[in-house]
């Protein structure tokens, strides 16, 4: 079973426990004067600190992004691509969904503002929709870290996490012992004293490691060696075991206001140690949820939730926004005690109404994720972009402007951070002109797949909202691609081939005829080649030696990280596969697979 799936896997695990644990700790009471309450439950019911230690499965997320990183910066290197160029395509597909988030939540505050609301309501809204923020900066600044950390990696291993995580635990006791508490620097809405920011220097080295990790699972210094994944469990077992135990850091894996040290404000030796025997468990668990996955029902659940993971993560607190204003706010809703037996019967039906609320704001949302996925595929930063500086620059913004809405919402105090409001603007806005107005493979657009021979395979299906040529129609990073009238969910770009193309984990499988680098990248030559990662085989194939690629004409290609077949299979990860002369649906996205045959 390949690696690839199991990456998704964790990838799309990780964000339903994310979904479903905020959910089980936010609770609503309504007040006897009409207004709204949101006790914190860790706070208000200590036991509750203790199941943080199973919804806190955030290092998964971060595990398998450096895994699928390393693969992707691998190819955009061998391909001559240039540092800024990745970087870029990577921040594209991040900020144009935070960004489209961000300007609909700020106009409906502001619109609220303007209507009247109570500046203590428009707070708690704020800070209700930012509250998942703190990822996005710190995943932000590893992808653009991820040409040095990688090169650091090639070169020394695992000791690059060993040495990375030796420093954290330096700073996180320099943290807790309240090294640096001097005067603090005024930032608008709040001060930024020297212990904090040293302590800022964990939500890089501490998520850091677990990302190296991901390096060294993608190159087999982890994987496959049950003795590394039991280390890794019982090590960190131990270690959290005696941080909390002895002290001075608490149980809670969640930020619970008021603690003081915290174990993810910033990242303290405890979130490291649980992280590490999280990952541990990752890799022995791999085996058994493999063979699951190589149940088709069970992989297309999967690669659908993974094609929604970015729209599930940033817009899961609308659904209990909703729920409170037409249970809460009219006196509807049950008012059992906060945090007693019946309140915690009563939280499955409030888990399930949400789910079927998110569900709805999910399709509601289905025409902008359309938009934007065919805004990825044409607003992408050449792979060889040089020297990049508007990528840099941008990120120079966006990132602290995220972490300040992380820290403070929407709205701190009912108002609106202009500052941070124009810094995610003019952010998002340089890394997207950082676009050179052609495709990174040459000099056509993304909308069109060029053959061998030079002519033009297809055009860009219209009305759906991904880039489709005749031929074959695909959708790149979180976007899910399948065959024989299966649903399209747009990701992070489009692109599609003549033929049959896919961009698998560790490789790509390219199509008849054609050529066209899409996301990360795939290649496509006249014949069917394949570019595998760690190599495989195929009947009837054509074997290039040197970087482990293989051809085969209408068959079966097994790569490193997932899997191709001439007709119906899809793979996700950093890519996608597409059926073999597969039809783009014009409006809804579809793919409707044609014929098996390369011609």
């Amino acid at each position: 079973m390949e690696r690839g799936r199991y990456v998704d896997f964790l990838r799309a695990w990780a964000i339903v426990l994310v979904v479903v644990g905020h959910w089980v700790i936010t609770g609503l009471v309504r007040h006897p004067d009409g207004t709204l309450g949101a006790p914190e439950l860790l706070a208000s019911v200590p036991w509750t600190q203790w199941l943080t230690l199973g919804f806190q499965i955030m290092p998964l997320f971060f595990l398998a992004g450096g895994h699928a990183a390393a693969g992707s910066w691998e190819r955009a290197r061998a391909r001559g691509g240039s540092a800024a160029g990745w970087v870029g395509r990577r921040a594209v597909r991040l900020l144009l969904p935070v960004g489209a988030y961000c300007g609909l939540v700020l106009t409906g505050l502001g619109v609220a503002s303007l209507a009247g609301v109570d500046r203590g309501t428009l707070a708690l809204v704020g800070w209700a929709m930012a509250m998942q923020f703190w990822f996005l900066p710190v995943y932000l600044l590893l992808s653009a870290l991820t040409p040095v950390s990688y090169a650091a990696h090639r070169r020394w291993g695992v000791w690059v996490p060993v040495g990375m995580g030796v420093v954290a635990v330096g700073v996180s006791w320099g943290t807790a012992s309240g090294l640096g508490t001097a005067a603090g620097a005024d930032l608008g809405a709040g001060s930024l004293s020297v212990a904090d920011a040293f302590g800022s220097l964990n939500y890089v080295l501490v998520w850091g490691v677990v990302y190296q990790l991901g390096f060294c699972w993608r190159d087999r210094l982890l994987g496959g060696r049950t003795w590394a994944g039991s280390a890794l469990v019982l090590g960190g077992g131990a270690a959290f075991a005696a941080l909390v135990g002895a002290g001075p850091f608490p149980v809670s894996l969640i930020l619970v206001t008021g603690q003081d040290p915290s174990n993810t404000n910033p990242p303290s030796a405890a979130m490291l140690a649980w992280s590490v025997g999280q990952v541990g468990l990752a890799l022995l668990a791999a085996p058994a949820v493999r063979r699951g996955l190589e149940r088709e029902r069970v992989w297309r659940g999967v690669g659908r939730l993974g094609g929604l993971s970015m729209t599930l993560y940033l817009w899961h607190m609308l659904p209990v926004l909703v729920v409170a204003a037409a249970f809460y706010l009219p006196g509807l809703a049950p008012r059992p005690a906060f945090g007693s037996a019946a309140w915690w019967a009563w939280r499955v039906p409030w888990v399930l109404v949400l789910g079927a609320v998110l569900a709805c704001v999910v399709r509601a949302l289905m025409p902008l994720e359309r938009l934007l996925a065919s805004l990825g595929g044409r607003l992408r930063p050449d792979a060889r972009l040089r020297p990049g500086l508007r990528v840099w620059a941008g990120l120079a913004a966006a990132v602290p402007s995220l972490a300040y809405f992380a820290g403070h919402g929407f709205a701190p105090g009912g108002r609106l951070s202009l500052p941070a409001v124009l810094g995610l603007a003019v952010g998002t806005a340089l890394v997207l002109v950082s676009v050179p107005g052609r495709g990174p493979g040459g000099g056509q657009g993304p909308d069109t797949a060029r053959a061998a021979d030079g002519r033009d395979c297809g055009r860009a299906a219209r009305g759906g909202g991904a880039v489709a040529v005749a031929g074959a129609r695909e959708e790149v990073g979180g976007g899910v691609v399948t065959a024989s009238g299966a649903r399209v969910q747009p990701g992070d770009g489009a692109g599609a081939t003549a033929g049959t193309r896919a961009e698998l984990g560790e490789g790509s499988v390219a199509a008849y005829g054609a050529r066209e680098e899409l996301g990360d990248g795939a290649l496509a030559a006249a014949g069917t080649r394949a570019e595998l990662g760690e190599g495989s085989a195929a009947s009837g194939a054509h074997k290039e030696l040197g970087d482990g690629a293989l051809a085969a004409a209408g068959t079966r290609a097994e790569l490193g990280e997932g899997s191709a077949a001439s007709g119906a299979r899809e793979e996700l990860g950093d890519g996608s596969v597409a059926a073999a002369r597969a039809q783009a649906g014009p409006d809804d996205g579809s793919v409707t697979a044609v014929t098996a045959g390369p011609g």
